[in-house]
């Protein structure tokens, strides 16, 4: 006997209450999913047995109107031969297989309604799955972090996380003085480039004023 006795259990199950309830809600929880899933493999085999016999009562009416159209033609070819005898016992043969088809009919409709349910059923408890696997993760993650505040809680925590703050702030330091370093660089190739750059203009115009000179001198 599993957690839950009946489907109706499960589905109608308020996870939240069992789980505050419990001394141990992640043992619980495990329980739960567990049952569950056998539950799901039970209604998927019941509903594959219902499939299977809606197919052999399909085969069984489509024989049956089968025979319920060869016992009319026949009935017919007797009327035309004369042959009323013949034809009445053709008539009560083809009510006698109507008969049948309507017995069959009522079961067709038996079991499209147990598949209909066993559907619904299925669907309701993936969703009610779904939910219990989230809770159960959400317990672990509670669990995790807990367990990892503790730890941080105790001296020799604390002691280490300071001292690995202290060490990411020396190096932290080390990194600001090699980008100033780095910015210094810039500054100056920047300074020698102006100063390059005006040098340039400077030798441009006294070439210009020579060019200038020699124009009038040859003119």
């Amino acid at each position: 006997m599993g957690m839950f006795s009946r489907m109706s259990d499960i589905v109608q199950a308020n996870l939240n209450a069992i789980l505050d309830k419990a001394e141990d809600p992640q043992k619980v929880i495990r329980l739960i999913i567990q049952e569950m899933e056998e539950t799901l493999v039970e209604i998927r085999s019941v509903a594959a047995r219902s499939i299977a016999d809606k197919k052999q009562l399909a085969r069984k009416e489509e024989k049956l109107l089968e025979q319920i159209s060869d016992w009319q033609n026949k009935a017919a070819v007797a009327m035309k031969k004369d042959r009323e005898d013949l034809a009445r016992a053709a008539l009560v043969e083809k009510n006698k297989v109507q008969e049948v088809l309507v017995q069959v009919e009522k079961e067709m409709v038996v079991v499209e309604e147990a598949i209909e349910k066993l559907q619904e059923d299925t669907g309701r408890l993936q969703d009610k799955l779904k939910e219990a696997k989230g809770r159960q993760k959400s317990l672990q993650v509670r669990q995790q972090s807990a367990t990892v505040r503790l730890k941080v809680k105790t001296t020799e925590q604390v002691e280490k996380i300071d001292d690995a703050i202290a060490k990411f702030e020396h190096y932290e330091r080390k990194i600001d003085d090699l980008e100033s370093q780095v910015e210094a660089y810039d500054l100056v190739k920047e300074t020698d480039s102006l100063t390059a750059q005006i040098n340039k203009l400077e030798e441009d115009e006294n070439i210009e004023k020579e060019l200038e000179a020699l124009r009038k001198k040859v003119a």
